[in-house]
Order: C-alpha cells, then structure tokens, then sequence
C-alpha cells in the first residue's frame, strides 16, 4: 500500500487521515478471502467452480496485470480547494476526480443499460465499470478516444513474460497486443487476448470486437463480471466478480473505495481532459503507470572525438563542428471531428405529436456544424429524453447516441408514446463538448374514439323502483379500427338539449349504495369495449336518456324506457 500513501501524504493531518482510509479499505476485502504474506489472494479464493476460460494462466480478465493504485480524495459536499504544486492555482481536486470523459461515461452506461436487459438478475452498476476503468486505464488515458470510442492509440500493459508478472506466452500472434512472444493486457479494461478472444462483445455497433474500443470493452467487462448468474447488488458476489477480474486483494479495496466514490456523484467532461493517475501496483510512487501507449525509440546521442595527441606532448582540442541543427517541433496534433463542431443546427425536424401508445411519425434530426456552417462527420450527438414522461425511443431506452453521417447529420431513433399524456423534451447535445444543445418539444395527446356503438340492439327497461336487466355495453373505434384505452364518461341527461345532468329517473349506484347519475374515469379495454355498471330505477316513468362522450368527440345517446309492468 506504499503507491497509496505516497499519493495521499500532504503532511501530518492528512497522512493520519490515509492511514485510516487504507485501514477501512484493507477492512472491506472479500469475506472469506485468504491471503499471502504480500497482501496478494491466494490463488482460487472467491473463484466459482468450473470457472472455464479465466483468461490465462494468470487468471482473470487481465491476467493479473499491474493497475492503478492511485486512491479517490476523501470527498466532501463542498470539495476543499487545494495548490497545484506546479502553478500554485487553485483547483478543486475533488470535482476534478469526479470528472469521466462524454464518450466513456457513454459507454459505462451503455454497458449497464444492456446488461439490465439480458441480464437484469445481475444488477451491474455502471459505477463499477467507471471503476474498474479508473484503476485499469484512468478512463482511457483521460478519455483519449474517437467518436466512435476506440482509443487514438493503444493501451497497452507490461509483456507478461513472468519477469514480475504472470508468464503468458503469446495467444494471438500479435493480433490484439503486437506482441508475438507474449501476451499484454489490451485496451481501456486491459483484456489479454486470450481473455478477449471469448470475451469480447462488439459495444458501439460497428460489426467489430475492438478491445482497444471503450464501448466494445465496457460491455465485455459488464459481461465478464456478471458471469455465473452472480447478483451483483450482493457485496460477496460483487466482490467474488471484482477478483476474478483481477486476483488482488488490494486490487479489490483500490476498485471498491473508486466504486464508493463515483456512487456519491459525477459528472461528464470533453474527452480527452480527464485526470490522469499517477502510481502503478508495479511501480514507486510517481514512476510510470501500468497501462501505456507505444514508446518511441529514442535516437542514440553521438560519442564524443577524443582528443588528438600534440607533439612534445599534451593534446589538441577536436576541431569543433558547427552546431546539429534542431530537430523541428513536432506539428500540433489535428483537431479531432467532435473539436471542430462549433454548435447544432436542426435538420427539419417536423412537428412531434403522437396519440399515447403509438409512434410518433417524426423523428428528432440535428446537424453538427462548424463556425463555418459545414457539417462534421463523425460526431457523437446524445438524444435524452426530459421530463414528466414514459415516452422513449424504440428499443424502450431513454437516452441514444448517434454517430453523424457525411452531411453532419444525426437522426434519433423513433419516439414512442407511453400513456402519459402532455409536453416533454427531446435534448440533443454533442458527446465531448461542453456546448448548448437543442432542444425539442413533444406532445402525447390522449387515445381518441371517433364512433361508438351498442354491441347489442336489446330495448333497456325497467319497472319503477326496479334495476335494467340489461347492463349498457359500448364499442369505440377510431377511424375504423378499435379504440382500446380511451378515456368515456357517462351521464344520465334530462333531455336531448339539455345535457345536464337529470335529478330523477334511472341511475347508478356508488360503492357505498348511493345514488349517482355520472360516471367519470370510465376507459374502454384493450377491444374498445366499455360495459357501464347496472342501472336502476326510482320511482318515475317515461323515457329517459343516457349520453356517453369520449376523448376525440365520439357521442351516443341511449334510450332507459320506465314503464309499469302490464296488467
């Protein structure tokens, strides 16, 4: 734990106060977890029988590779400010932590979201993905990926040629890790190979497993620890899933403690501007983290001339050469397509109505553009779904990411209506810029009934101080096609102009046996049916009416005869 309290040590108080962090961490490893003299989980501990394809003979997804040790701030509400100890500015450490980059965060709750629907037993929260990204990769390097989540250059873990580490021989040839004597852990989850070779999911939908792709790598961890029906909602199981990930136990209380911290609040900031960790469980503090991008080699210095000899003795100093000229600074990195989107444009999105229950007929279109009006291609544009409202996009999700086309444009998916009825709105922001977004207004308006008809010709009367034998039975259609869920009430008027409601004549009977003469919150079924309840009679006679109204302005008057029985 020394890679921890060197990151934590910024004098006497707060080195007491890590002491006791690494105490309640050290205190909330697995139960049942043995361990070696290091701290190290002794090998099989927490493992579920028949537990095929561990991923090497390392074990878990990573085959045991170094991580980052690098623990969260102690949060508070109110983070305290503290000097950068190289430009002396303020800066708020916890709210910078607490930073995950647009396109990974995505992917985390992308993961989650999909797990929830093959898996729901398994409860994965897209925490413990944020976590696990955390401790394997700082978030992609800080979110250093593309529109479409796949990193701009390889991470890649230490070779595992069992100088330290785990001894992997080469799965892949090369494939994943362009290693072809031994394996390297891969990716912003840091899967060896032969792990992903089973593993892998295709997360972002392009057709391909990337493990080097933050959305394919997030689904696959998801995957990955949900395995053996475990409920992750249970903190055995959660931590039975963590160490098989990685076979640590100081591993498991770094990934717990960032699981904790990420659960107490985020919030999304640009790609490529996340936090970067500092200290690797293989190295001191401030050596260089575990997971890293291709080295350049660098070019070997020139040997100095040695001296000639003088005659009589003594040396001449080397003939001096003129100065090697500099090498050219190297030329700035090109923006990436999501860096030159100066703000989104509508891309005729029309009118957004649709009855509850049914699809809306058109779909929310944006256009990513540049200061100077051209559209940008390759563009993430994230639709959310805001407000009181159970209205989604098809497939039942709340949120969608789209990838803009050639012309810069991205299309939602279609728009459902639920059975709320009213006003919500359809947010569309650019994944991994802090911009304005559009917004967009919808409206579910009520299932609606054109027609309504007895479903039996039957003459309803009834003696005075008697009850109808017959029970009033309705169908509603709209347009020629049943009329299910629509909103009705009935009301026994006093005549065919006068729809107030009569205060003599048949009736209705509340639950409690009083008299009624409208029924309100009445619906037809799923047929378009509505049966009213029984209706009985006082003590007048003659003809009475019954009117009954729908959403969308169906009406049906219905003739009550009361009439003495004959003599």
């Amino acid at each position: 734990m020394a890679a921890h309290f060197g990151r934590l040590r910024k004098g006497a108080t707060t080195t007491a106060v890590a002491a006791v962090a690494v105490a309640a961490l050290s205190a909330s490893q697995a139960p049942g977890v043995t361990t070696d003299d290091l701290g190290r989980q002794a090998a099989g501990a927490a493992q579920p029988s028949g537990d095929a394809n561990t991923g090497g003979a390392g074990g878990g997804a990573t085959g045991d590779s170094p991580y980052y040790t690098d623990l969260p701030p102690l949060k508070s509400p109110n983070p305290s400010p503290s000097a950068s100890p190289t430009t002396g500015t303020t800066v708020s450490v916890g709210e910078a932590e607490a930073g995950i980059p647009a396109t990974v965060l995505d992917a985390y709750k992308k993961a989650e979201a999909e797990l929830r629907a093959s898996k729901p037993g398994c409860n994965l929260p897209w925490q413990l993905l944020a976590a696990i990204g955390k401790v394997e990769s700082g978030q992609a390097r800080g979110g250093r990926v593309d529109a479409s989540g796949t990193t701009y250059s390889p991470i890649l873990g230490p070779k595992l040629d069992g100088n330290g580490f785990a001894l992997i021989a080469d799965t892949d040839h090369g494939a994943y890790d362009g290693d072809p004597a031994y394996d390297r852990a891969v990716g912003p989850m840091q899967f060896i190979p032969s792990t992903w070779e089973w593993a892998g999911r295709d997360g972002n939908g392009d057709g391909k497993k990337d493990p080097n792709n933050v959305y394919d790598a997030a689904l696959a961890a998801g995957h990955y620890l949900c395995r053996f029906d475990r409920d992750l909602s249970v903190q055995s199981q959660m931590n039975a899933a963590i160490l098989n990930y990685n076979n640590s136990t100081e591993y498991l209380n770094t990934v717990l403690s960032w699981l904790e911290y990420y659960r107490k609040g985020t919030h999304e900031v640009p790609d490529g501007t996340g936090t970067l960790p500092s200290h690797s469980s293989n190295s001191d503090p401030g050596a260089s983290p575990s997971p890293t991008t291709p080295a350049t080699p660098s070019t070997p210095s020139t040997p100095s001339t040695p001296s000639t000899p003088k005659p009589g003795g003594g040396s001449t100093s080397p003939t001096p050469k003129p100065p090697t000229p500099s090498s050219p600074a190297p030329s700035p990195t090109p923006p990436t397509p999501t860096q030159t989107v100066d703000h989104l444009e509508d891309a005729n999105t029309g009118k957004l109505t649709a009855t509850a229950g049914s699809a809306f007929g058109t779909k929310v279109a944006v256009r990513a553009e540049s200061k100077a009006s051209k559209g940008v291609a390759k563009v993430r544009v994230r639709f959310t779904i805001i407000g009181d409202t159970d209205a989604t996009f098809t497939g039942g999700e709340s949120v969608a990411t789209v990838v803009t086309g050639g012309a810069g444009t991205a299309t939602a998916p279609a728009l459902v209506a639920g059975e709320k009825t009213g006003d919500f709105t359809v947010r569309a922001t650019v994944v991994g810029r802090v911009l304005g977004g559009l917004d967009y207004t919808a409206t579910v308006t009520p299932r609606q009934a054109d027609t309504l008809t007895r479903t039996s010709d039957t003459a309803l009367t009834c003696v005075p101080g008697g009850e109808f034998a017959d029970q009033v039975e309705l169908k509603a259609t709209y347009k020629g096609a049943v009329a299910g869920k629509v909103a009705a009430t009935a009301t026994l008027i006093k005549s065919a102009d006068d729809a107030t409601e009569n205060d003599k004549g048949p009736y209705f009977k509340e639950a409690d046996g009083k008299t009624i003469r409208t029924l309100t919150d009445l619906t037809t079924d799923a047929d378009g049916v509505l049966k009213l309840p029984k209706l009985y009679a006082d003590d007048a006679t003659g003809t009475f009416l019954l009117r009954v109204n729908t959403t969308g302005g169906a009406v049906l008057t219905v003739e009550l005869k009361v009439a003495a029985a004959a003599s």
